[in-house]
């Protein structure tokens, strides 16, 4: 199975840009391709879905991801990234790189992401 490995969080003014990445070490590409790949976030007892990306490249995204929040995956260097713009201070959260094959959803470890003048 692979690990999910994040990167690229930390702490940003409001309207400043991060980009977060996931690597899924440890999997072969053809398996990386099969999955559903997403972010993510908790900021208080509940996660909240962020963004999802499919294999063929469908994506899906939260209300208050829509129009500020880019999701995208390659295959080859099986990484998916959330390219987050105008960020609020609501978005301050932790953030989860997932993998979802048929039911079964994957975690990653989180990543802070904090947004704040």
């Amino acid at each position: 199975q692979g690990q999910l490995v994040e990167s690229g969080g930390g702490l940003v003014q409001p309207g400043g840009s991060l980009r977060l990445s996931c690597l899924a070490s440890r999997m072969i590409t053809s398996t990386f391709n099969m999955n559903i790949m997403g972010w993510y976030r908790q900021a208080g007892e509940q996660r909240e879905l962020v963004a999802t990306i499919a294999s063929d490249d469908t994506t899906k995204y939260s209300d208050s991801a829509k129009g500020r929040f880019t999701i995208s995956r390659n295959g080859s260097r099986k990484t998916v990234t959330l390219q987050m713009n105008d960020l609020k201070p609501d978005d301050t959260a932790v953030y989860y790189c997932t993998r979802q094959i048929g039911t079964d959803i994957f975690w990653g470890q989180g990543i802070q992401v904090t947004v704040s003048s």
